[in-house]
């Protein structure tokens, strides 16, 4: 088909915008007095194991088979955070809050908020304390509230002194103090528990999930 030089530069102009507005929306300004943590396009601003993880479709995903935790440069006491991810069939990560930097952060770190597939049939027999929006081993968070599988979840996760709340898809699934734990999943110690301040962070365990939209706010 013959294009005219003057049909060709609407052309440009009608792609280039529309190139701009993915970009734009790949980097969703953040709410109100948050704080973007994620560009849309890079992984700059994190630190950890930046190898295993990639940028794909405007979200922060885990490599297949690869793990480990990727977390902010910054650290953090008080704060908001909020985000959307997406779950794949059985998907697993999780949610590194007040990480030190090194080690497990279910243990090492203040905790680690579950973020799973839980109606998936090979997590029928969990502990309840394991289950989506959990804190791993000490909390138990409500079920039911989870998306079908594949489609996106909006939740954010308040941190202010020893008290964590999760909110899922508009829903509170937890609420605990977590000075107030005691009994801990088979027994195992969670020295990080009391800790102050620390990264924020995802903790893969070798499935793509995928995060987007994330920003935070100090409180």
């Amino acid at each position: 088909m013959h294009i005219t030089p003057g049909a060709l530069a609407v052309g440009l102009v009608i792609i280039s915008s529309c190139l701009g507005t993915a970009r734009a929306e790949d980097a969703s300004p953040a709410p109100a007095g948050f704080t973007s943590l994620f560009t849309g396009t890079d992984l700059t601003g994190w630190a950890g194991a930046v190898d295993n993880y990639e940028v794909r479709d405007g979200a922060i995903v885990c490599k297949p088979g690869q793990g480990g935790t990727l977390h902010t440069k910054e650290s953090y006491g008080d704060f908001i955070v909020r985000f959307e991810f997406l779950l794949p069939p059985g998907g697993n990560n999780g949610l590194a809050i007040r990480y030190p930097g090194s080690g497990d952060p279910a243990y090492t770190g203040m905790c680690e908020l579950q973020v799973l597939d839980s109606e998936h049939p090979k997590y029928a027999k969990l502990d309840p304390r394991q289950y989506h929006g959990s804190a791993y081993g000490m909390a138990a968070a409500r079920r039911g509230h989870l998306r079908p599988t594949g489609e996106w979840n909006e939740q954010q996760v308040t941190v202010q002194g020893s008290r964590i709340t999760v909110e899922l898809n508009g829903t509170t699934i937890l609420d605990a103090d977590l000075k107030d734990v005691t009994e801990f999943l088979d027994g195992k110690a969670h020295p990080g528990k009391d800790l102050k301040e620390g990264f924020f962070g995802f903790a893969g365990h070798g499935d793509s999930v995928m995060f987007r939209r994330i920003a935070i706010k100090r409180l």
